[in-house]
């Protein structure tokens, strides 16, 4: 069996500092308070009988707001997911502009996020839409996804950038 190339991309050690700290902590205290949600909810179901099911609208909140910093974060620590299959197989030129595509393809996604995220949002903003649940506007959930969307588009374009700095 043939042994895989080295993998040359010259990737630094990612490094968490600054502003990233911000992502970090947000992602791990809505990943802590889920676990607390669902903890209680086991709790409180096994001793009482009693489902705390309006707790469903948190937990969905959270994941979204931990899975698009978790995002952000990966793209600025340049922990994305990416094919390395294709990147070690290429010279520096055709990495280079495997990368340019990733950049563009992620900006395409990431704005139609914001964009649609943002229209979703006032729409349920401008209709008083209210959740099962609490009753809450259902706005206040959803508001996250555009918001967190440009986080996630800004982080992913300077990284981008800083890579596409790096001519072959």
């Amino acid at each position: 069996m043939s042994e895989l190339p080295p993998d040359t991309t010259e990737r630094p050690a990612p490094t968490v500092t600054g502003w990233l700290r911000i992502d970090e902590a947000v992602g791990a205290a809505a990943m802590a308070v889920i676990c607390l949600i669902s903890f209680a909810n086991v709790v409180v179901r096994y001793a009482t009988n009693i489902s705390f099911a309006f707790t469903e609208e948190f937990s969905v909140f959270l994941l979204v707001v931990m899975t698009m910093t978790g995002t952000s974060l990966a793209f600025a620590t340049d922990n994305h997911i990416r094919i390395t299959f294709a990147l070690t197989r290429f010279g520096p030129k055709v990495r280079w502009i495997l990368e340019a595509i990733a950049l563009a393809s992620t900006t395409l996604v990431f704005s139609l996020v914001v964009f649609y995220g943002a229209t979703f949002a006032y729409d349920q903003w401008a209709f008083d839409e209210t959740s099962a649940g609490l009753g809450y506007p259902t706005w206040i959930y959803s508001v996250w996804l555009p918001v967190l969307g440009c986080v996630v588009l800004l982080r992913a374009l300077q990284a981008g950038i800083r890579k596409l700095r790096r001519r072959p």
